[in-house]
């Protein structure tokens, strides 16, 4: 039957593309519809119904349908750390979180710096991985130059930089290799912006007072951040490249960045619009410790209105699981990291629902921008023709994050016992209902993300 589909949501609220835009990218909006879904992909958004004959027909009554959320920055500790996680428990919390692609980071052991390490990642995440991904090629001295032949492998998002050292030794070292990289790099890339020079001389602010992690960013400070950041914009200037800054944490930071949107993009995570020193660091102590720091909240109110007037870009989790033994240890020898992936959207909605943004920007920068900056294909927008990777949410159902909740290896979440205002539902991968009221469902539908490169 040449008109049957595989599957039907019926009765959701849709945020689409305005058909009727001609403008890149079409502006949201809100209609209930009905979506009809065939081999893996939307063939008809239609606010009449679809009555069609199909296999399956969930009803969404109530509920919002998204684009599945696009995290592109998460440490999924594979391969080196499966105590922490990997690519399977990994995608489980992103399935559960409602994100249904996600970039993996180099920083693994062995890191990902070469062809090899790239096809053993992809070996890896073949039948294991719950929802879609890709690896970023980690950036060293020894693989600078060929950088922009590695960015082209199948099943890579792109180049991650790593200016100052955080979880692992991953390092692009001095400036001198940081400028070989960006010239032989020619797709976006990603990077760690902090300052290595600065990071070490001011480390025994922190080596000589152990004990005391709220003194986390006293050492790793304002201006650490922003030396790096200003000479990547410089360097993205120079040489014309697209650069994106990971996790912006500083309210300095996001000023100079509003102002170099031509060739720098930047990242910002809910962390850091959620949480505020020195609260934090006395409630959840070595829990709230990552990099770059969680700060004070000037820096938390200058990120939420670049957040607001556009000028952030992407909302990532920074996702970056250890065991709460390891946490638990004495600072500064406790790693930097909080799990994220599984509380991006949920967080992202509750601050939607609470009146901090529009939920057609958390569409814009959990799905469409990450999808465009970084050219995948058939992604990030819910529209004929593109995969059906499809988030449900309930935009009226208060719930408690628990620890209990978290399918990461390592179990726990800084929101332990936090109430928010909103939750997934269910989430769709390539046309097939995998989770549905936290019940994972069926077998891992993961594959590698394309690009348009």
């Amino acid at each position: 039957m040449p008109n049957s589909l595989d599957l039907i949501i019926s009765g959701a609220e849709v945020v689409a593309p305005d058909p009727k835009s001609s403008g890149s990218p079409a502006p949201l909006r809100r209609e209930k519809a009905d979506i009809g879904i065939r081999d893996g992909q939307i063939v008809a958004i239609s606010s009449s119904g679809l009555s069609q004959p199909t296999k399956t027909r969930m009803k969404a009554d109530g509920l919002v349908a998204l684009p599945g959320a696009i995290d592109t920055q998460v440490h999924f500790r594979d391969p080196g750390f499966a105590e922490k996680e990997d690519l399977q428990s990994g995608s489980r919390a992103a399935l559960v979180g409602g994100v249904t692609s996600f970039f993996d980071m180099p920083n693994t052991k062995p890191p990902t710096l070469s062809a090899i390490d790239v096809a053993d990642k992809l070996s890896r995440a073949e039948n294991r991985c719950w929802v879609n991904y890709a690896f970023y090629v980690g950036g060293s001295p020894e693989n600078a130059a060929r950088l922009g032949e590695l960015e082209k492998l199948p099943g890579v998002c792109g180049v991650k930089i790593f200016m100052g050292s955080s979880t692992g030794k991953l390092i692009i070292g001095s400036d001198q290799n940081l400028e070989i990289a960006v010239q032989a790099i020619q797709r976006r890339f990603s990077v760690h912006s902090e300052d290595e020079e600065r990071l070490q001389a001011r480390k025994h602010l922190v080596t000589d007072q152990p004990g005391h992690v709220e003194r986390h960013p006293l050492w790793r400070d304002e201006e650490t951040a922003l030396i790096a950041t200003k000479k990547l914009i410089a360097l993205a200037e120079k040489y014309q490249k697209r650069a994106h800054v990971l996790h912006v944490t500083t309210a300095e930071e996001a000023a100079l960045l509003s102002q170099h949107k031509k060739y720098v993009s930047f990242e910002v995570t809910p962390q850091h619009l959620t949480l505020a020193a020195p609260e934090c660091y006395e409630r959840l102590g070595t829990l709230a410790q990552m990099n770059p720091p969680i700060r004070e909240q000037r820096h938390q109110d200058a990120l939420w209105q670049a957040v607001q007037k556009g000028w952030a870009d992407v909302i990532g989790s920074d996702h970056a699981p250890h065991t709460l033994a390891e946490k638990r240890g004495v600072y500064p020898n406790t790693p930097s990291g909080l799990t994220g992936v599984q509380t991006l959207l949920p967080l992202m909605l509750h601050h939607s629902v609470s009146g901090r943004l529009s939920l057609e920007r958390v569409v814009e920068m959990t799905a469409q921008k990450p999808a465009e900056l970084f050219q995948i294909k058939n992604k990030g927008a819910l529209r004929p023709g593109y995969d059906a990777d499809i988030t449900l949410v309930d935009l009226k159902s208060e719930r408690v994050i628990k620890n209990s909740w978290i399918e990461s290896k390592c179990g726990w979440t800084p929101y332990d016992g936090m109430t928010i205002k909103a939750w997934v539902a269910a989430t769709v991968v390539r046309g097939q209902i995998a989770m549905r009221e936290g019940e994972i469902i069926g077998r891992p539908l993961g594959r590698p993300l394309q690009f348009s490169y």
